[in-house]
């Protein structure tokens, strides 16, 4: 092994996808090697123990005191749509270096393919997205899951909170995307017939421009505004679009290491997102806390659907878009609705499906997967 470290060029945080990938790779490479991380970025922590902050806080890269550790380095890059890098380390390029890359749009210029023909080797967060890559001519390509803390994220006892209620939790930033709109239309439905239902939410979104794109949808009117704080107005909006106020909570920024509670509050989780191009971070940590999950049976989600046993798979799924957004596709509002009945009436099978999730998530736990990741790019360390 020529590499002393594993550069990671992305920020660590703890509550948004890339984010809580990137910390729980860190800790996992502290933990057990080969090598430990390198970062690049400062990390942005909201609910990390001050210990564990600290620790990981160590491995920063001092570029004015150590510039040469780039060159014993493999380093890993984020890439979104077009696999476009990330601004803030474009221009940082270790010993090796690996892309690691989720997308939901697939309409590629050639400019795109030459960036994802350029690198050492280029991991993806989904079948999905290796079919498409493997489709346009791109080889050097390896599909690795994301990973759930199994040790946070685990079935617990419920605390009654809220009591007496049917809670239907969702999760994910709020954008067309991730098909909030989807879960606001039938929730409207689902309540009129059971005022005992409540959705709980975690659909903040720091970036405003896809936040806006929810508007784009004949299913809702605008998008929510944000507050002095800048976070969005989440229960304004959902009222605006019909919804009983007490029948919303909005937790707003939430850290990860606090969400395991709240999942155990649940009933289910509903999760139609038009198009995942990972496998639904937010989706996985329910299904890993036992909440028998809604899920549509699209792109990326279509790795943690094991049939009908370890969820809910939302199987009438229509396409939505054209050129670069072919893929994704719409849930039907009516299946939702039916589906959620279903388990609402059955809380036998419900418990059923959820011990099944937890157990399929029990196998993919962040240090099994950071194991993959590792071998996956072994020829380059």
């Amino acid at each position: 092994m020529q590499s002393q470290y594993i550069g990671i060029s992305w920020q660590l945080s703890d509550r948004h996808g890339w984010g809580v990938f990137g910390y729980n790779l860190a800790l996992n490479l502290i933990r057990n090697g080969p090598c430990p991380p390198l970062l690049l970025s400062t990390p942005n922590f909201i609910g990390i123990p001050e210990q564990t902050a600290n620790k990981i806080q160590s491995y920063l890269w001092n570029f004015k005191n150590s510039p040469e550790k780039l060159q014993s380095t493999t380093l890993l890059h984020s890439l979104g749509n077009e696999f476009q890098e990330n601004p803030a380390t474009r221009q940082m390029r270790g010993r090796h270096n690996i892309a690691f890359a989720f997308f939901e749009e697939t309409g590629f210029s050639s400019a795109a393919l030459a960036r994802a023909a350029s690198w050492d080797h280029l991991l993806v967060g989904s079948s999905w997205n290796r079919t498409v890559c493997l489709d346009r001519g791109i080889t050097n390509v390896t599909f690795v899951s994301q990973g759930v803390d199994t040790s946070q994220f685990a079935p617990a006892p419920r605390q009654g909170v809220p009591s007496g209620r049917f809670v239907i939790y969702s999760g994910g930033k709020l954008e067309y995307r991730k098909g909030q709109d989807l879960v606001v239309a039938a929730f409207r439905v689902f309540h009129e017939k059971y005022p005992d239902s409540l959705l709980l939410t975690a659909w903040q979104n720091n970036w405003s421009q896809s936040a806006a794109s929810i508007a784009r949808s004949p299913l809702v009117t605008g998008g929510p505004e944000a507050g002095p704080n800048g976070q969005l107005l989440v229960a304004d909006w959902a009222v605006g679009q019909g919804i009983a106020r007490d029948a919303f909570v909005d937790l707003g920024w939430i850290s990860n290491q606090r969400l395991p509670a709240i999942l155990n509050e649940a009933d289910v989780a509903l999760f139609p997102s038009r198009c995942e191009g990972g496998t639904n971070l937010a989706a996985m940590e329910a299904m890993a806390c036992g909440v028998p999950c809604l899920l549509s049976a699209n792109t990326g989600h279509l790795d943690i659907i094991d049939g009908d046993t370890n969820c809910y798979p939302l199987t009438r799924q229509s396409p939505c878009g054209s050129g670069a957004t072919a893929d994704w596709r719409d849930s039907d509002v009516d299946e939702i609705v039916d589906t959620l009945e279903r388990a609402y009436h059955n809380s036998a099978a419900r418990r059923q499906i959820g011990r099944q999730g937890e157990l399929f998530m029990g196998k993919r736990s962040w240090a099994q997967q950071t194991r993959q990741l590792v071998g996956h790019i072994q020829p380059f360390l």
